[in-house]
């Protein structure tokens, strides 16, 4: 089963010029979901992870089973004010202004290995403060996993210090 084959490519999407991957089309399916999960769990098992961080809303999606495969715990990333209790948080750049995001101030015990995943891997700026917001809480970001890498957007580069694998490079 080739995964690459079943991320539906919408031109255009959502502006002009852009083709978005949607990995819906891979989600609905139980055999490739499944697949790519495992896929997932054999490349980062070594790193060891305590637990597993994920920003909303894909960042669940992928997290969230990669982490119950994995035997850790699962940690949310939110937009500002989704979170009940008390959060660090973090600023960020969008193209057109700044957004926050935000993750409980208890999350993470300092020296806990910390795996953060998401869907896709573009420029590198939602990871780039996901991982900002696990070190302010003391935690050893061992890793990026990515379903997808958009390698001509260069986000590694933006993340060189950080051990980076992807499953899907387009």
């Amino acid at each position: 089963m080739n995964l690459k084959e079943l991320i539906r490519i919408i031109p255009d999407f959502p502006t002009p010029g852009i083709s978005f991957k949607d990995i819906t089309t891979l989600l609905q399916n139980p055999a490739a979901f499944e697949k790519s999960i495992s896929q997932l769990a054999e490349r980062v098992q070594g790193l060891k992870p305590d637990l597993i961080v994920g920003p909303e809303a894909r960042g669940f999606v992928i997290g969230a089973p990669l982490a119950y495969t994995l035997k850790t715990g699962f940690i949310p990333v939110r937009k500002k004010g989704k979170l009940p209790a008390a959060v660090v948080q973090e600023n960020y750049q969008l193209e057109y202004g700044t957004d926050v995001l935000e993750m409980h101030s208890d999350a993470i015990r300092p020296g806990q290995k910390v795996l953060i995943v998401d869907d896709v891997l573009a420029t590198g700026g939602t990871m780039q403060t996901v991982a900002r917001l696990v070190e302010k809480l003391q935690g050893d970001v061992v890793g990026l996993t990515f379903l997808i890498e958009l390698t001509y957007l260069s986000g590694r580069q933006k993340l060189e210090k950080y051990n980076i694998t992807s499953l899907i490079q387009f």
